[in-house]
């Protein structure tokens, strides 16, 4: 296939784009995701070194809008993890200033402050590669007492814990927009600023922005299930739709944000539901406050990723009519009673969520319990993955070093159990495929090869030692080809969601079980998929992720969230 990039080198900000013809976006996407694979003998482009007065600021702010204060809402408050997990009929809670401010800190808020030396730097309910924080969050609501009494359109600013107001909206464009929708909804959306993340990835940073829209939508959904509430994404609205609707049809260059998703919080219990379709200019603000402040002094333009963003801007579609019958999802039999060795019943969920943190060394020994081990698969079925409206694509590859009572090797869990056939002809090694006694309402796991996968896995994730000193790492397989010949080239930055949400749910599931996680998105693709003897691309690596005992660094200073710290921006994690 002819290449339809025509750069091959980054260029500073000010540079005027090269001239190229208009290609098809699958041909784009396709391209893209080729170039921007990592393999022994050369990773894809990137700057090389980094340039440490250009980091970006990883706090937006709209300088000159009102600052809407939220509650600090306690850790030991709400509903046990347990419950929300194991999908306990949690009664949806009144959509007030206390719910709002629990929505936002769970899903996106600062959960501690490091310090190493003189730098600081926070951590938030969200994870994000390198600690870089490229999404960004906007609320669209109702009039909520003692936060605003009108209508509103706000951008989270998670340093202070607070909305930003941008607009407020007419009594009669909130009834446009929520028409169909329940009492107690609200919308949230999610952008994306690409050049945080390309800031030390390059060109690859685009798939590691999608990750993190990914790990944003599943902290969102369990954030919402907490408050008695599911997420739908408004799928029929496309990119302009959303670029109107927060204000940000105007902004510009490297440091605008790209809208990905909006998602409509609905009460669980609420049948059939209509979620919006269009956007009537008539009814939008005609002015939003705020001018976003500057993230950095420079930027390195990377033409790939303009390319695919653009190739991936989803249009508008048909419209968004949900039967009740869909919110069952495909997941195979009902979950038994929700149960995690070390986590009891009386832990509440935003103790979890916050103390979730991104493992940086495992302790090469520690051993994860075979039914704790199950049960962090199932969840992956389970859980807020649900909340994505499409069969799961995404399988994992499994490398187990270190779990009680199962043989180290190889192994699959498929997601979807009726792609497994397909999954087997696929992996074109002579592998086992023996069939893994899980019980009743167990994954479908299949042994592949019992050797020792410890140095195979951290060849292939970059030489990280955190793949091979694990109780377990894998990687995601998703349904490539199919998936974008089905769909079309905006279905690609779903597949990334779907890995991130997956990965959200392993992480919280690890702090439950008294062990801790990180993602991978370093890794070598092609190599993976020699190892695993994926020779065609119906299905391609698109992340890792690695589960087991953490080593901690004696050296960090842990602080609270709250207040806030003065603090020079690191990639540190």
């Amino acid at each position: 296939m002819k290449n339809p990039f025509t750069f091959l080198r980054p260029s500073r900000g000010d540079e005027p784009e090269p001239e190229r013809a208009p290609a098809d976006p699958l041909d784009v996407v396709r391209a893209y995701h080729a170039a921007t694979c990592h393999h022994f003998h050369r990773y894809a482009r990137g700057p090389g070194e980094l340039d440490w007065e250009t980091q970006p600021d990883p706090f937006r702010r709209y300088t000159g809008a009102e600052l809407l204060p939220l509650e600090h809402v306690p850790a030991d408050s709400g509903p046990t993890y347990a419950a929300v997990m194991g999908d306990a009929p949690i009664p949806p809670a009144p959509l007030d200033r206390t719910a709002l401010s629990a929505l936002l800190l769970d899903a996106f808020g600062l959960t501690a402050w490091k310090q190493y030396g003189t730098s600081t730097w926070a951590l938030r309910a969200n994870p994000s590669s390198g600690n870089l924080h490229p999404t960004e969050a906007h609320v669209l609501a109702p009039r909520i007492a003692s936060v605003c009494d009108t209508p509103f359109a706000a951008h989270y600013a998670p340093r202070e814990h607070a909305l930003e107001l941008r607009a407020r909206l007419t009594p009669s464009a909130w009834s446009a927009l929520a028409d169909g929708l329940p009492d107690g909804t609200l919308f949230v959306a999610l952008t994306s600023i690409h050049w945080r993340e390309a800031w030390k990835y390059g060109e690859r940073a685009y798939r590691y922005c999608q990750h993190d829209v990914g790990h944003a939508l599943g902290a969102l959904a369990v954030s919402a299930a907490a408050l008695g509430r599911r997420m739908e994404l408004c799928d029929a609205l496309g990119r302009d739709d959303l670029l109107a609707l927060l204000g940000l049809a105007d902004a510009r260059g490297a440091e605008a944000e790209e809208p990905d998703v909006l998602v409509a919080l609905v009460p669980r219990e609420a049948n059939a539901c209509v979620l919006p379709s269009t956007i009537a200019p008539t009814l939008l603000p005609r002015e939003f406050a705020g001018r976003p402040n500057e993230l950095s002094p420079a930027h390195v333009h990377w033409g790939a990723i303009d390319a695919v963003a653009e190739a991936c801007r989803k249009p508008r579609s048909a419209g968004n009519t949900v039967p009740e019958q869909f919110f069952t999802r495909y997941g195979g039999a009902a979950a038994p009673p929700y149960r995690v060795k070390n986590c009891s019943g009386t832990v509440f969920l935003r103790r979890i969520v916050r103390q979730r943190r991104s493992a940086v060394d495992f302790d090469g020994k520690t051993e994860l319990a075979f039914d704790a081990f199950l049960h962090m698969l199932a969840q992956t079925s389970r859980g807020p993955v649900r909340a994505l409206p499409w069969r799961p694509q995404v399988h994992l590859a499994l490398f187990v070093h270190r779990v009680t009572g199962l043989e180290r090797g190889l192994y699959l869990c498929a997601r979807d159990p009726d792609e497994r056939p397909l999954l087997q002809a696929a992996f074109e090694k002579p592998f086992a495929w023996e069939r893994v006694d899980t019980g009743a309402h167990g994954p479908e796991l299949w042994r592949l090869d019992t050797s020792d996968q410890r140095a195979a896995a951290r060849a292939l994730a970059c030489q990280q030692d955190i793949a091979a000193d694990s109780a377990f790492a894998l990687g995601m397989i998703a349904r490539f080809e199919p998936a974008l010949a089905e769909h079309g080239a905006w279905f690609y930055p779903r597949l990334f969601w779907e890995c991130g949400v997956v990965g959200q749910v392993l992480y919280l599931e690890a702090e439950a079980a008294g062990v801790r996680a990180t993602g991978i998105g370093c890794f070598f693709d092609e190599p993976v998929h020699a190892h695993l003897g994926l020779a065609s691309t119906r299905y391609r690596s698109l992340y890792h992720f690695t589960v087991g005992g953490p080593k901690e660094d004696a050296r960090l200073t842990t602080w609270p969230a709250s207040p806030p710290r003065d603090s020079a921006p690191t990639t540190t994690s």
